[in-house]
């Protein structure tokens, strides 16, 4: 790719540019010139072939639009003259798929340094989860955040804080001149250290808030109940503190049932605390005993080695641009791809990017029952979306658009090479844990936090997060790392970017390189090295009310 230019599949009629293209270049891609009446910006496409209206556009071997005016040959493709289009897909059209698994000898002895619980899975991270089951609850969760993350060391820096004490102290010296004077900051604040922590095997005491669990749908409160489940049993929570106010539609014993459901056998500390059987003194009192006594049993728990089996790696992109489905997407499918060769899981999700390429991924479902599924969550999906006057053709943002994602089917078709090439052993909605070994498709909105958060409760132990734009995207139990899709970007957004896949554009790494250097860095995750977003803090959690949300 060390080239102006990229034609992803032989049956293209549209080339990538991987820099700017100025007015009147002369392209030139395996022997055929393609004079450009028009600048093309880097990420952008131009058509190899005069396209009448009406006419298809193809892209990563697929249908991602038809021309709306008349494309000549050279021109880019704008908004202006390609709409969203997309063949359709059916279960009954399903074809045979074969794949051949990538050589993992290399990986087979290597482990990460995890935390091994009883019902044989691993976590990557020791946290201890506190939920309120109603948004009444939330004030009470975020006093116990305050005293737990100031006095057990796992509060951010003060240094915005300290930013503001400086203001002040010019103001009241009357020191205006100074003040106006001072220039911004932009070193990352320094990370308070784990051995600075009472509790040198809790990775953290995570707490969340939401706006939910009454007021609304039982079917949204019950959806409630079943992702705090999903937490409750996931690899990374040790322990779990519930607040509740008594009278929510989301009921404590909904919650215990749906755990139960996940693991029949669940036998860590789980303390349920009730608002109304008392004053908010003897509710918040009694929550911060047995939740410090519980942490002080959760640090007995210590990292110990596991086969990279274990991992369970969550594959997200947000932020996208035109080269997250030539760089970061394929590198991820090529990691995923090396994970189920081990035998560990990976987990793709935001059903609204994988609109295009809906027949390739129930073509790789095991099994016909699998791929059934899979057409009537999307369906299902889709139908919703324009019962209000809504459809995955809005799903592209500004800013993707901007960057060369012209319509949601090459949104999609790029997204959907985080997937990689294994078949597809399982197909879960939302709040269903994974069970089996391989890639899952897993059914969440393509919105950031919404599908982050439809992933951990999936079960992914590590969520890697593809993004061509930037975004501090974080989970408060499973860590999420920032994969760039360029250098310009990781160059640019350092404190937010792990990791990144630019030298496959630049042509200095190919995917496969690029993937396994990647692992290198999962396993280090995975073994308790701090992502971007875990040392920002940012735990963003955002249930999924199973409305429209693209």
């Amino acid at each position: 790719m060390a080239s102006n230019l990229l034609k992803i599949h032989p049956s293209d009629n549209v080339i990538v540019a991987l820099r700017d293209l100025p007015t009147g270049t002369d392209a030139e891609w395996a022997g055929e010139h393609y004079n450009l009446a028009y600048g093309v910006s880097a990420k952008h496409k131009f058509v190899t072939e005069d396209i009448e209206t009406g006419g298809a556009v193809i892209m990563y071997g697929v249908l991602v639009g038809r021309a709306t005016q008349p494309i000549k040959k050279g021109e880019p493709i704008t908004t202006f003259n390609l709409k969203h289009d997309a063949h359709d897909y059916s279960t009954a059209k399903r074809q045979p798929y074969s794949y051949t698994q990538p050589d993992v000898s290399k990986w087979q002895n290597r482990t990460f340094k995890g935390y091994h619980r009883q019902d044989g899975r691993v976590g990557t991270y020791n946290y201890w989860l506190v939920v309120p089951l109603v948004f009444c609850e939330n004030r009470n969760v975020l006093i116990m955040k305050d005293a737990f993350e100031r006095e057990l060391g796992y509060a951010q820096t003060d240094i915005y804080r300290d930013h503001v004490r400086e203001f002040l102290h010019l103001y009241q010296a009357g020191d205006m001149r100074t003040l106006k004077s001072l220039e911004t900051f932009a070193e990352q604040p320094v990370v308070k250290k784990i051995n600075n922590r009472p509790f040198q095997n809790v990775d953290g005491v995570k707490f969340l808030t939401h706006e939910g669990g009454c007021g609304g749908t039982r079917f949204d409160a019950n959806t409630l109940c079943s992702l705090f489940a999903s937490y409750a049993v996931h690899p990374n929570v040790a322990g779990i503190t519930v607040l509740s106010l008594g009278c929510q539609n989301s009921e404590l014993k909904t919650l215990e049932d749906e755990i139960k459901k996940r693991d029949p056998h669940f036998d860590k500390p789980f303390f349920a605390f009730e608002h109304q059987k008392g004053t908010e003194y003897s509710l918040m009192s009694g929550a911060i005993k047995e939740t410090f006594m519980g942490l002080t049993k959760i640090n007995q728990f210590e990292r110990a080695d596991a086969p990279l089996s274990k991992l369970s790696v969550g594959l997200k992109c947000g932020g996208s641009d035109g080269f997250s489905g030539i760089s970061a997407n394929p590198v991820l499918g090529h990691l995923s791809d090396i994970v189920v060769g081990l035998g560990g899981q990976t987990l793709l999700a935001e059903f609204p990017e994988l609109n295009g390429v809906e027949q390739e991924l129930i073509n790789r479902c095991v099994t016909v029952e699998k791929a059934a599924k899979f057409e009537k969550l999307m369906r299902d999906y889709a139908g919703k979306a324009e019962a209000v006057g809504s459809a995955f053709a809005f799903n592209p943002s500004p800013g993707n658009i901007k960057d060369g994602l012209i319509t949601d089917a090459i949104k999609s078709a790029g997204a959907a090479k985080k997937g990689g090439n294994a078949y597809i052993a399982d197909v879960l909605n939302y709040t269903e844990r994974a069970t089996e070994p391989g890639l899952q498709l897993v059914c969440t909105p393509g919105n950031d936090v919404e599908a982050t958060t439809g992933q951990s409760a999936a079960g992914a132990n590590i969520i890697l997060f593809t993004t061509g734009l930037g975004t501090p995207t974080g989970n408060p139990i499973c860590p999420v790392a920032k994969v760039a899709t360029n250098t310009s970007l990781a160059n640019r957004m350092p404190d937010v970017i792990d990791f990144d896949c630019g030298p496959v554009v630049d042509g200095t790494q190919s995917i496969e390189q690029n993937a396994e250097n990647l692992l290198e860095y999962v396993i280090k995750v995975a073994s308790g090295e701090l992502t971007k977003a875990q040392e920002l803090g940012q735990d963003d959690f955002i249930p999924w009310k199973r409305g429209v949300s693209l």
